[in-house]
């Protein structure tokens, strides 16, 4: 049978991993989420990195019971680790008492405005607290949570974000630190009060002797995002929770969360992650996930889908095939197969011969390979069965020890233009190309 060794090896990061103290979050019943290690624990024993967490938070209310259990398990089965809940209400804190034995991940709640959310969600059962130092700050309330979850083992999470951080009800103090806050450079200024914050909330947590914590600071600047948790890494050990905050739709928000995310977690500093989208968070869970398969982070479960950028080499409807290959398998392929799906003869037979499945297409046909085997030359029409028929016949193979991934059998050569997969000899007609002494010359243009 298919054993996870026969995955294609991680890739080691630009930089090591920092080590930071480890945190665990879940019970028997979901199973345990390690985030952050590499420090010795609290009875000194050495403490393994583990790999960097993808969560995300759901969309609905959290007292709409059967909603929010529907909505977890979706975020689980999509490959969320720990999923976020909103806790506003006692109404929300109760349903946490129906919702945690309904799921499969651990539960973390978060908890804005009012501590006695936070006593009551660890009454309910939930795996980690989130709090926000800019909305509880009252040190006897902060000591009340510090205490509950520590005699029920739970971690905490502190997340200070650019949006609650500055000071809204004293006008007079806010009118000082707005001051501060633009004098001068505003993003020195603010990095300096989210971390003259975080050290101080952190007080508290040291004076009660409570280290289970794990510590964010977001923005909706990517760049100041980069400087904070830089600086935050320099001067604390506890595991780190990356994300850009307010970061917009997915269209735009994928690229202000990746240009942050990437640079830090490269730089080994990040221990779980969440990318934010004012849109489904299957989406979150998706490219966060994604992100750390292509940065070596995380080990990839299901299909590694190549494909070509738009030109005008291509001569089938490629962009279609593509989404129709990738929904097709999505929920099929359990083994980290590389597939290729390519729209033309020039780059399409190096990508195939690297991938597991490939197809490369010609002049309305496709050549199918298994690991540089030639295995069909089909017609347009047929080239998505037959590619989902090669893709599921090689997981089998994998699965039952008869294949392994990863492996190149032949060198593939390039088809002639004017072969079967070409339209050379139209091209020839109108005089785009010409044929020398055997050797096709294409345009230079």
């Amino acid at each position: 049978m298919w054993d996870s060794g026969t995955r294609s090896p991680i890739i080691p990061p630009m930089q090591p991993r920092k080590p930071t103290r480890q945190v665990t979050l879940g019970d028997d019943r979901v199973g345990f989420v390690r985030i952050g290690g590499g420090k010795p624990d609290a009875s000194g024993n050495p403490t393994e990195p583990a790999p960097v967490v993808c969560q995300t938070m759901t969309a609905g209310y959290t007292h709409d019971v059967d909603a929010c259990v529907a909505e977890i398990n979706k975020l689980a089965a999509a490959g969320a680790d720990v999923v976020r809940v909103a806790v506003p209400e006692r109404k929300d804190t109760e349903a946490l008492k129906e919702i945690i034995p309904q799921v499969s991940v651990p539960i973390v709640a978060d908890v804005h405005f009012h501590f006695k959310r936070a006593l009551e969600a660890v009454e309910s059962g939930v795996h980690k607290i989130r709090l926000n130092p800019g909305n509880i700050s009252d040190r006897a309330q902060v000591n009340e949570v510090i205490d509950a979850c520590k005699e029920k083992g739970l971690p905490i999470r502190v997340g200070v974000n650019e949006g609650s951080i500055i000071e809204r009800r004293d006008k007079q103090k806010r009118k000082e630190e707005l001051g501060k806050y633009f004098a001068g450079h505003a993003q020195g200024h603010l990095l300096a009060l989210m971390i003259a914050k975080l050290e101080e909330y952190l007080d508290i947590f040291r004076e009660r002797d409570f280290h289970d914590v794990c510590i964010s600071a977001k923005s909706m600047d990517a760049a100041f995002v980069t400087d904070v948790y830089r600086e935050i890494s320099e001067r604390f050990d506890y595991p780190l929770h990356l994300g850009v905050t307010h970061a917009g739709p997915k269209e735009t928000g994928c690229i202000r969360s990746i240009a942050a995310l990437s640079g830090l977690l490269t730089a080994g500093i990040g221990d779980t992650i969440r990318i934010s989208y004012a849109n489904d968070p299957i989406y979150e869970v998706e490219d966060g996930l994604e992100l750390l398969y292509s940065l070596g982070l995380r080990e990839r479960t299901g299909i590694d889908l190549i494909a070509c950028p738009t030109c005008g080499r291509i001569q089938v409807d490629l962009f279609t095939l593509v989404q129709d290959v990738r929904s097709a398998l999505a929920s099929e392929i359990r083994v980290p197969m590389k597939v290729a799906v390519m729209g033309c003869i020039v780059n399409g037979p190096g990508e195939a011969e690297g991938a597991d499945v490939a197809i490369f297409a010609g002049d309305r046909r496709g050549i199918i390979y298994v690991q540089g085997e030639r295995v069909a030359n089909v017609p347009e029409e047929e080239i998505l069965e037959r590619l989902l028929e090669e893709c599921r016949s090689f997981q089998t193979k994998v699965e039952s020890g008869e294949a392994e991934l990863g492996q190149k059998v032949v060198e593939i050569v390039p088809p002639d233009p004017i072969g079967e997969l070409g339209s050379g000899f139209d091209k020839i007609a109108r005089g785009d190309v010409e044929k020398v002494t055997g050797v096709t010359v294409g345009e230079t243009g």
